[in-house]
């Protein structure tokens, strides 16, 4: 007899199944694309996805049932694919932990917006969604790579969207390397992919005039074909914008731009529409003179790494409650950095190792974080004195302080995290595997 109180995942059976489907055909819905039905069952489009296919979380199972008015759920479910002897699902402190049932999204690149695999670090999405709808807003997404950003991202731009807001994402990070030799070049390209991707029949250089500047024409531009002709807000997010960030002949004209249209927006009305959200990944801004940039107004946003209970969180969203010594372990090693957990449990879930034999090889070549550590590697052989500061770091029994600079870059690098117990924050490794003399030998061999 299966215990349902331990119940975290389930799926239907064929028969059930077939009673689903009369169901939804009786409400008019398709299988997967009726958003009023994954609307109503308050699950994403993907949940609705896997039900027909594998198991899904408990609640998520009810309520797709509900919908279509099944309210005896239990009569739909496979039990003969659930343990019999009743032994409950959760895994105990000295038991090798359950693998995942459900394969997520890849865990390189942005989670999807419609993704169940999203985890909310509260309450900073709350914030971002408030301040968007605000006038003239700014807000400014900072954290090391694989931390979430462009995640986010997505999801304020979805937010905005669903207001009714006209939105554009540019990644700088596309643009040629010969658009950034001077800022001329940089705003033409800049109005150009704005214009492409609202469709505008005004063109850039339909309205570019050499006596004036380039900033001028840009803002021009902006104002008079953008913000001027709509009635709603309009929403420009800029991804790795740190990309820019060496190219001082253009950048420093561009970010003085940007902080000029934000401050426009307390005076103007027509750039009250405007509101901007600006995503890098590095504290270093070079020789930019931050009282002429977007980087030190608005509304600051930084990703911590993921806490237990959100780590957690993940995992039963994959069907699995591990016990709270086998998170523990897991979190030794790569900490709470989301890219590595996840990592993880993309691993798991596609090459059924187990949790033991994963950490115990993650530090070495043959190791599922191998190609992670080379990519430091190579950055910290190509700086040998952020070399030496971030052996310090590892090598510390405390966390400890570094020259400014140096903590900015390694944290920038996503290498170590700030302790933020006094004024100037201490830093210690983000994860275990660079304390691993393994890992660390990996970092510093030539």
């Amino acid at each position: 007899m299966v215990n349902l109180a331990s119940l975290r995942s389930v799926k239907a059976s064929e028969e059930g199944l077939k009673r689903v489907d009369r169901a939804r055909k009786r409400m008019g819905w398709s299988k997967t694309r009726s958003k009023t039905w994954w609307l109503q069952a308050n699950v994403s489009q993907a949940t609705l996805r896997r039900f027909w296919k594998q198991p899904i979380s408990l609640d998520g199972f009810i309520s797709i049932c509900k919908a279509v008015g099944i309210e005896d759920w239990q009569e739909i479910v496979d039990w003969s694919a659930l343990e019999e002897d009743g032994a409950e699902l959760e895994s105990k402190a000295g038991e090798e932990p359950l693998l995942p049932a459900i394969v997520g999204e890849f865990p390189e690149g942005p989670v999807p917006v419609n993704s169940d695999f999203y985890i909310d670090r509260a309450p900073i999405e709350a914030r971002c969604y408030d301040a968007i709808l605000r006038p003239g807003a700014l807000i400014r997404i900072k954290s090391p790579r694989h931390m979430g950003k462009t995640s986010l991202l997505y999801r304020v731009c979805d937010r905005a969207e669903k207001q009714g807001y006209r939105v554009v994402r540019l990644n700088l990070s596309k643009i040629d390397a010969t658009v950034l030799s001077n800022l001329d070049r940089l705003l033409r390209w800049f109005c150009a992919c704005i214009s492409l991707e609202l469709k505008l029949t005004t063109q850039p250089k339909d309205m570019w005039i050499l006596d004036r500047g380039s900033i001028v024409n840009c803002t021009t531009f902006i104002q008079e074909q953008v913000l001027e002709p709509i009635q709603q807000p309009f929403v420009l997010a800029l991804d790795e914008v740190d990309w820019l960030f060496d190219a001082l002949a253009a950048s420093q004209g561009f970010f003085s731009m940007l902080r000029s249209w934000h401050e426009e927006a307390k005076t103007i009305e027509v750039w009250e529409k405007l509101r901007l959200v600006v995503v890098h990944s590095t504290e270093d801004y070079g020789r930019l003179d931050l009282n002429h940039s977007p980087f030190n107004v608005g509304l600051p946003v930084e990703l911590p790494e993921f806490t237990a209970q959100q780590v957690e969180d993940l995992l039963k969203r994959y069907g699995l409650d591990w016990h709270q010594n086998w998170v523990q372990r897991l979190m030794a090693t790569v900490g709470g950095h989301p890219y590595l957990v996840r990592l993880a449990i993309d691993e798991l879930a596609w090459q059924k190792v187990t949790l033991t034999q994963l950490l115990q090889e993650a530090a070495t070549d043959a190791g599922i974080y191998t190609d992670h550590l080379r990519r430091h590697l190579k950055k910290l052989q190509e700086r040998p004195e952020l070399a030496k500061a971030f052996r310090q770091v590892v090598m510390a029994p405390e966390p400890l302080q570094l020259d400014t600079m140096q903590a900015y870059k390694l944290y920038s690098m996503g290498l170590v995290k700030k302790n933020r117990r006094s004024g100037r924050p201490p830093l210690s490794a983000v994860s275990g595997i660079f304390s691993d003399t393994v890992g660390w030998r990996m970092l510093t061999s030539k």
